[in-house]
């Protein structure tokens, strides 16, 4: 595993700990799919930041998401409708909360 690859990791735990809120019970199974495909973006676009700008790996990971969520998520690079990043802005304010909420 090459450089940085300890934050891709930590990136992931935190990004896979969403599908095992007991909130997403209340969700469709199509929209919970939806949440997981914009969260597989989300990875993406993180990816794609730390390779084009390698300074971003000294970031704690927690910084690193939180800056890229905080309004809402970036715009997607390949969005292909209005409706696709209405839906990866949706999923990135709910996973901001989630990662804001204080513990139980």
């Amino acid at each position: 595993m090459g450089k940085g690859s300890a934050g891709g990791r930590e990136a992931c735990n935190l990004l896979s700990a969403v599908p095992g809120t007991s909130g997403l019970l209340d969700l469709s199974p199509k929209t919970i799919q939806k949440h997981v495909d914009n969260l597989w973006v989300l990875g993406g676009v993180i990816i794609r930041d730390l390779n084009q700008t390698p300074s971003l790996r000294k970031l704690p990971v927690e910084r690193l998401l939180s800056d890229l969520i905080e309004d809402g998520g970036p715009l997607l690079y390949h969005g292909d409708s209005e409706e696709q990043q209405s839906s990866f802005e949706s999923t990135c304010k709910k996973f901001r909360r989630f990662l804001t909420q204080p513990a139980r």
